[in-house]
This record gives structure tokens, sequence and C-alpha cells, in this order.
């Protein structure tokens, strides 16, 4: 048995695992990560160059970003805004983040950006209103998928970019119908989950009452406890349900929401890492108004980082070792264009689970051509495979996963990682066989 076996056993074991109490995943994937080194002839120094450095980065500088907005009591009051746009009805709100999100990608911001900026919108109008946060999640990021093939985004340049370059045929109209195809699979994820959602009551109906308080999220429970951070409630609190607005909370908004919004330009319009913008936008408001750092440091999901950084560490090693080459071949059968073009789906989706959608994007293109010419439509073989790539990309083994995590409240994360891990799994099964079904065609 090859060590790429070996790899993936070892990972369907550590999920086993977690069904064990006080078993922590990421310490365990760190310790698998460099065990597996030792037996495969990897260099530790080797297995740490897998852990995901950018990640780190990202999911710290956002969340401190935040961290910042919810202890000036600004974040509760964009909540609140949002609320007031939609007049209180609550099954719209819960359709924010899936609009925001379709927006931010369709303009060309890339997926990581967008999940930065959307999660904690999602995951905090879930709080503060009674959606189920895996609702909030999955209708925030297939917002994001919807807008990923636009002709502006990074899905819909390399489609065609891929497509040019291997020879494909596409006909002009073909940017608009992969704009199409991508928003039609958004709205037919969300449309199916918010009315999964309603008929179980993970959605409430109705409307919320005017002048209901604000709910801001308690502080995470892994974190230091000190004389800063025992502070830091009461205070938030009172920002959040003060019945006017006084000259520092005026003050407090106006510089953070031009934080926000240069965190989002910058990133946006100038392709700046966000992660750093976020932690530069962090410190200014921690100097401005004078706050103690380990109430920003105290809110950053520490716990998450180390979960989804062991999970990518042990990730990227399996990848070194070629353990999702052999699940590729194991999916890899003959028979004709439409069935091969289904098997290139299941390919692109399990492999986008653990990995990057959009480098599986990439590698599986190449595969393309040849059922092109068996008769299959370059639109509808390219747009498949693109939808079978992001649909998985729900799931808790990712950057994705890690900010959904990151930005929900301490009190749920655990069974949130269950229920991503379980949505991801399922799609895995589900997502390529949609996307062959209703693209494979076109």
């Amino acid at each position: 048995m090859t060590m790429a076996y070996v790899s993936i056993i070892v990972l369907v074991v550590l999920f086993a695992a977690t069904l064990l109490p006080a078993f922590d995943l990421g310490l365990a994937t760190l310790s698998a990560a460099f065990l597996l080194g030792i037996a495969a002839g990897v260099p530790a120094e080797e297995v740490t160059g897998f852990f995901p450095a950018d990640f780190f980065v990202l999911i710290v500088g956002v969340t401190a970003l935040f961290a910042t907005a919810q202890l000036n009591g600004t974040l509760d009051w964009l909540l609140d805004l949002l609320l007031r746009l939609v007049r209180g009805r609550v099954v719209l709100v819960a359709l924010v983040p899936f609009v925001v999100g379709a927006v931010l990608t369709a303009i060309g911001t890339l997926p990581a950006a967008a999940t930065a900026i959307v999660a904690p919108i999602a995951l905090g109008l879930a709080a503060r209103h009674g959606t189920s946060p895996l609702v909030a999640a999955v209708l925030g990021i297939t917002g994001i998928i919807g807008g990923l093939l636009s002709p502006l985004a990074v899905y819909g340049v390399t489609a065609r970019e891929l497509s040019d370059n291997l020879g494909l045929a596409l006909p002009a109209s073909a940017p608009v119908t992969f704009l199409l195809g991508g928003l039609l699979a958004g709205l037919v994820v969300c449309g199916a989950c918010l009315l999964v959602g309603l008929r179980i009551g993970a959605v409430p109906r109705g409307r919320v009452p005017r002048g209901t308080p604000a709910r801001t999220a308690t502080p995470p429970q892994d974190t230091v406890s000190g004389p800063g951070v025992a502070a830091q409630a009461p205070a938030a609190t009172a920002v959040a349900t003060a019945p006017a607005v006084t000259g520092g909370e005026r003050k407090a908004r106006t510089v953070t929401v031009l934080c926000l919004l240069a965190v989002v330009v910058l990133s946006v319009g100038f392709d700046l890492n966000v992660g750093y913008l976020g932690l530069t936008a962090a410190l200014i408001q921690q100097v401005v108004f004078r706050l103690e750092p380990s109430q920003i440091v105290s809110r950053i999901p520490w716990t998450v980082v180390l979960l989804i950084g062991g999970l990518l560490t042990y990730v990227g090693l399996m990848q070194h070792l070629g353990a999702f080459e052999r699940i590729s071949e194991l999916l890899q059968v003959d028979g004709s264009p439409m069935l091969s073009l289904l098997v290139l789906c299941y390919i692109a989706g399990v492999t986008s689970f653990a990995a990057s959608s959009i480098a599986v994007f990439v590698t599986v293109m190449p595969l393309l051509p040849p059922l092109v010419e068996a008769g299959i439509s370059p639109v509808g073989g390219v747009l498949a495979l693109a939808v079978a790539s992001v649909l998985v990309d729900i799931n808790p083994l990712g950057i994705t996963g890690g900010l959904i995590l990151g930005a929900a409240e301490p009190s749920v994360r655990a069974r949130l990682f269950r229920q991503l891990l379980t949505y991801g799994l399922v799609s895995v099964a589900v997502a390529p066989l949609v996307a062959w079904a209703a693209f494979g065609s076109w």
C-alpha cells in the first residue's frame, strides 16, 4: 500500500475520531502530518511549509477588523440598518448575504475576500434573528458561488482563457451563458435551502418587531480571561442598546465604516491582501479609540485557526503524496462522452472538497477537449466542470469553512463544524451529478 492511500485512510480515521469526547482535530491533524511525513520520508520543514500562512493572515486580519466594529457598536448598527432596509422581514434578512456575496464576486472580488466580508454579516444576522447558522452560511457562500462565473470574476476569466488555450470553440455568447449558469446554480441552491429552512423552522417567518434590542456576540470561550476581557461585554451591550446616538458613537461609526469601505475598495479594486488590510484597519481603530489590545485578540477564534491550519497542512501533505490523483484514478471509467463528462465532474467535485477549487478546475479542464471532439457541448462541458468544482466549497476543510466558523458564535462552532462537514460530504455525492445533468448539454 502506497503512502498516498495511507494518508487517505488516516484522514478518514481522524474524522471518525471527532466523535470521541475531548478530541481536538486541529492538534491531531498537525501531529498526523508530522508522523506521516516521517513515514513517507518528508522532512518536518517541508511539512511545515504546507501550513497555510495566507489563511492565518486572512482570518486573523478579518476577525480583528470585525472585532473592533463589534466593540464600538458599529457592527450592531450596520445589522440594524440592513434589517430596516428589508422592513424587518426575516426571510429577506436571510437573503441579504446571498445578494451581497453575488454582487461582490460578480464585480471581480476574489472568493476568499468575498467570504471574509460576507461571513460575519451572514452569521451576525443569524445570531440576532434566530436563523440557523448553517442556513445563513450556505445562503451567503452560495451567493458568492453564484457570481463566480461573471465575465469579471476569477472563474469567468479563467474559463474563457483556458477554453481559448485548449482550442475549445466557444460562441460569442459564452460569457453571458457562464454568468447565467452560475447564477442559476446559486439561485437553485439558495431557494432549496430557504424552503427547507422555512419548513423545519431553521428560518423564522414574519417580521422582527421594531425596537428589538441588538444582540452582541459573546466573546470566545477559548480565550484568556482578564480585566480587559471581563469589561468588554457590558461596554458592547451599552453601545448596542443605547437609545440615543452620542458624539462618540457617531465618531466610532464614521471611522469604522470608513475603514470597512477602505478594506473593500482596496481589496476589490486594487487586489490588495484583505487579511493585511483588516489588520491595518483594526490597528487604526485600536489606536483611535484606545481599545485594549486584549479585547481584540481575545475575539480572534484561535481554535478555528488551529483547526483549519492543521487540516490544510495535512491536506497539503496528501497532495504532495499524490492522494488526490489516486482518488481520481479510482473514478476513471470508459464510456460515452456524456458519461465521461460525469466522471470528470465527480473528479472535480471530490478533489475540490479538500483542495483549491480553482486549481482543480484548471487541472481538470485539459481533459475536456477529447470529449468536445466526441460531441460534448464546449459551453456545457466548461460550465458543468466549473459548477461541480465550486458547489462543494461549503465545507470545513478549507479557507471558506474557516472563515464561516470564525464568524460564528463560539457556542455553535462545534455543531456548525459537524453540519458543514455533513453538508460538504452530501454535496460531493450530489453536486457533480446535478451540475452534469443541468449544464452538460447546454
